[in-house]
């Protein structure tokens, strides 16, 4: 007989929270588990293996749509991988376009840090966010 899992060991063997199961089987991209006679969720090895993969692409940050269509194809193995590559072309773009937003707010950050005012009137950091040009640029 095949190893099977309750709901907190899968959870465990996947790295992820039980709620997070609930929520992914509720949501349709782990499929309902089988009941035991006591009526306890029992998930075989496909579970942790899908599981593992649903978690592994929300840490690379993919949305959960993209996960269901990364599923479907990872489910037909035969289909051509186009629509993968294409899904982590557009990922890599946004991802892209974030690394750049963050080192823009750096940048900015990096000019603002080391106000020596003695007051916040004539403090960097709220002069910019209240857009006051008063000492921004001052050393």
């Amino acid at each position: 007989m095949a190893e099977t899992f309750t709901i907190g060991t899968l959870g465990k063997a996947a790295g992820v929270n039980l709620e997070t199961v609930r929520y992914y089987e509720r949501i349709g991209l782990l499929p309902p588990a089988p009941r035991s006679e006591g009526g306890y969720r029992r998930y075989d090895g496909v579970a942790v293996k899908r599981l593992r993969f649903i978690r592994r692409g929300r840490e690379l940050g993919f949305g959960i749509d993209e996960i269901r269509t990364l599923l479907q194809l990872a489910d037909h193995p035969q289909q051509p991988c186009d629509a993968a590559d294409h899904l982590a072309q557009q990922h890599l773009a946004e991802v892209e376009a974030k690394i750049a937003d963050l080192l823009a707010m750096r940048d900015v950050l990096a000019r603002l840090v080391g106000c020596h005012s003695t007051s916040a009137e004539h403090c960097r950091l709220l002069e910019t966010l209240e857009q006051r040009d008063c000492c921004v640029g001052r050393d």
